[in-house]
């Protein structure tokens, strides 16, 4: 319980942070700043999530490599058991 209010506090001071202060009234206004630190990070973002599928890529073919290579080792239908 006491993690879900917190949560809610947190997300309301998160709002109140964006707002800007002379169209609703209230806030810090730190909209433009949020935006130029999305624009900044969003390319390491997405350059991380790419190295990520790289090495799965990677772990893949391998994974499938080391498949055929038991496959041809072990010359037994398991299909028609």
């Amino acid at each position: 319980m006491k993690s879900l209010i917190i949560g809610i506090v947190i997300m309301a001071a998160a709002v109140f942070a964006v707002l800007p202060a002379d169209i609703a009234g209230f806030g810090l206004g730190w909209w433009n700043d949020v935006l130029a630190f999305l624009r900044g990070g969003l390319p390491v973002v997405v350059f991380v999530i790419g190295i990520i599928a790289v090495f799965i890529g990677l772990a893949d073919m391998k994974d499938r490599a080391e498949a055929k290579k038991e496959e041809a080792s072990n010359p037994v239908n398991t299909e028609n058991r």
